[in-house]
């Protein structure tokens, strides 16, 4: 039987949460056995200090939620974010720019995360947001591609922000690019113990979401 809570980023990334919600997502986090929680940088040595003596990672977001940053502040968030205690990182891909066909300024970005956070530890995990919603199938495989390319451990469907989130067709064709180079997160409306056990099934070897607890309570 697959231990879903081992697949789960438990989230809170709203824009009025406050120290004790962070709190309580990270003993939660403790309490059911997630992979990490996902948090906004403002909460970083916050949600560290609560998972000090525990398993869970302390997961922050670099260019969120729309990925427009110049490559240059992304990387340097992203840099501030593991030197003051994250151990993931999810940052949002220039998605313009791939709609755009610049792949080249596509990867610097991504690779300019990369390259920063896995220089202070190479045990950093970077995933990276394509945010499939905005994307046609092609610019998701072009995006996977990339990707896989630019040195980073995950591609991640979506920020759950823009009103449209993981499915499970996408988890496929994402895996079905990267294969085994890279791994897939499906984030994005996933609340029900069968919707996460479907994006599993389909690829995914993590889960975001807020709604952790209810997920594997529902089993």
């Amino acid at each position: 039987m697959i231990e879903i809570a081992k697949y789960i980023d438990h989230t809170l990334l709203k824009g009025d949460a406050v120290k004790e919600d962070i709190k309580s997502l990270c003993s939660q986090a403790v309490k059911y056995g997630f992979a990490s929680v996902c948090v906004n940088p403002y909460f970083i040595e916050d949600a560290a200090g609560f998972l000090a003596d525990s398993d869970v990672k302390v997961g922050a977001v670099a260019g969120f939620p729309i990925g427009a940053n110049c490559p240059n502040i992304k990387a340097i968030e992203a840099e501030d974010c593991v030197k003051r205690g994250a151990q993931e990182i999810d940052m949002v891909m220039n998605i313009s720019a791939l709609k755009m066909k610049d792949y080249d300024l596509v990867k610097q970005d991504i690779k300019g995360v990369v390259d920063r956070c896995k220089n202070i530890s190479s045990g950093i995990v970077v995933k990276v947001i394509i945010e499939n919603c905005y994307l046609t199938d092609d610019e998701k495989r072009a995006a996977c591609e990339i990707v896989a390319e630019s040195g980073a451990d995950f591609v991640k469907t979506s920020t759950g922000m823009m009103g449209s989130g993981a499915t499970v067709e996408d988890v496929k064709l994402m895996k079905s690019v990267v294969g085994d180079k890279i791994k897939v997160k499906a984030a994005g409306g996933v609340r029900t113990y069968q919707q996460a056990l479907d994006m599993i099934e389909a690829g995914a070897s993590r889960i975001g979401t807020s709604s952790g607890i209810g997920i594997i309570s529902g089993r």
